[in-house]
């Protein structure tokens, strides 16, 4: 019976030591492939557009219960962060920071104070900058797609590939993944197991 505890107990300190390796010291998650920038957004769109990527910004905060399951479970799916590393670059925020920032418009501002100028008021919020509106002198004109709060995995990478295609310039979310939905269910795929 000692042995067994013993054997739990370890068990439990080892994913509560991989749990907290996961999370900076601002108590957020991270993810190896999170681009470390200087937060000017209009260099981080040009420098992602020049390599033929989108800027994608994900606005999180400490002890957020959405921001985790992004993280445990969104983005332990390859098919999701191969994803994201073939066509994004990411910038993660935090709700309630402080470092400087610079606005597409050139306004410097702290993360919070930016973070309320863009509208978002849940998290995790992913905001999707498009390649080709680099040049753009304000995040609205930068702007392709939000995702406010958590979207299952099958939904996440949706909204990615309905800006990494361009299909945000031709028709609705809702209507691109209802045409998903059918499309996948001529094939016999059903996507609600995710």
């Amino acid at each position: 019976m000692k042995r067994m505890l013993t054997v739990i107990l370890a068990v439990f300190m080892s994913a509560q030591v991989a749990s907290a390796q996961d999370l900076g010291g601002d108590g957020l998650h991270k993810q190896p492939w999170f681009t470390d920038s200087f937060l000017d957004f209009s260099d981080d769109l040009n420098e992602a557009a020049e390599d033929g990527k989108h800027l994608l910004v994900l606005i999180e905060q400490a002890g957020c219960p959405y921001c985790r399951e992004l993280h445990q479970v969104n983005f332990e799916r390859t098919e999701i962060t191969d994803y994201i590393q073939e066509n994004f670059v990411v910038v993660q925020l935090d709700l309630f920071g402080a470092r400087g920032t610079v606005d597409f418009d050139g306004e410097e501002l702290e993360e919070r104070d930016l973070v309320f100028k863009w509208g978002a008021q849940f998290t995790p919020t992913s905001i999707i900058f498009a390649a080709e509106n680099a040049g753009a002198e304000g995040f609205k004109q930068a702007e392709a797609f939000r995702l406010p709060g958590y979207l299952k995995p099958f939904h996440y990478l949706a909204s990615l590939e309905y800006v990494a295609e361009g299909e945000y310039k031709k028709l609705s979310f809702q209507r691109y993944l209802q045409a998903k939905f059918e499309e996948l269910a001529a094939q016999g795929i059903t996507p609600d197991v995710w």
